[in-house]
């Protein structure tokens, strides 16, 4: 998969909520909840590699050979998305998974539902973002319904090539063609937000910094 680094390092300097400020401002619904890191893990940003589980016998092929499909697929640089919105109780991701993700250079993991493993993702490094920790494993559980197709996280559509972002603060996902225009304004917040922090600390009266750059009704949309 392609991957703006350019794009994503910029992405990178700026945080989920500057994010969120950005798509309240542009009318995009592309925050999810409760989709947090398992253990305190870096910041990650990429195109999404999608994968799509649901119950054990709802569809063909296996979740362990699917999931390693949709790695391969996604390669270097991306984001391995798996929506388990059918079977969100079931584990959705594995240490064996996590470590050919790293191997092929994913940059991390992220699924509306429940992961295990967390102390191998640990040991080699591997950011997972989810809504909880499972023991059990996925074989005889899930089936894997597809991959490298447009899927839900969290309720949230995502597609192939869309821009996820993670970061203790939760798990957004960009629109890839209105990426652009959401990073210029979450730059805009955060550049915003560090002007008024500066103020008050010389001694600005904080009521006053915060009505110079009008921030009461800078998400107001045009």
């Amino acid at each position: 998969m392609e991957v703006d680094r350019n794009l994503i390092s910029q992405f990178l300097a700026v945080s989920v909520p500057n994010v969120s400020d950005a798509f309240d401002r542009l009318g995009i619904e592309g925050c999810t909840s409760n989709i947090l890191p398992l253990y305190p893990c870096q910041k990650i940003c990429g195109p999404a590699a999608t994968l799509k589980l649901v119950p054990h016998g709802q569809a063909e092929e296996s979740t362990v050979l699917g999931t390693l499909r949709a790695i391969v697929k996604g390669g270097a640089g991306s984001v391995l998305v798996i929506d388990a919105s059918e079977n969100p109780t079931v584990n959705a991701y594995g240490g064996v998974a996590g470590a050919t993700s790293k191997h092929h250079g994913l940059v991390g993991c992220v699924t509306d539902g429940v992961m295990r493993d967390v102390d191998e993702y640990k040991g080699y490094g591997m950011p997972v973002y989810a809504r909880g920790i499972s023991q059990q494993s996925v074989r005889g559980r899930s089936s894997c319904a597809g991959y490298g197709i447009e899927v839900k996280l969290g309720g949230v559509r995502v597609r192939p090539g869309d821009i996820i972002m993670a970061d203790e603060n939760g798990t957004l996902v960009i629109p890839q063609e209105r990426a652009q225009e959401v990073l210029q304004f979450a730059q805009k917040v955060r550049a915003t937000e560090e002007r008024v922090i500066a103020e008050v600390r010389r001694g600005v009266d904080p009521i006053q910094a915060h009505e110079n750059v009008q921030y009461d009704t800078m998400l107001q949309r045009s």
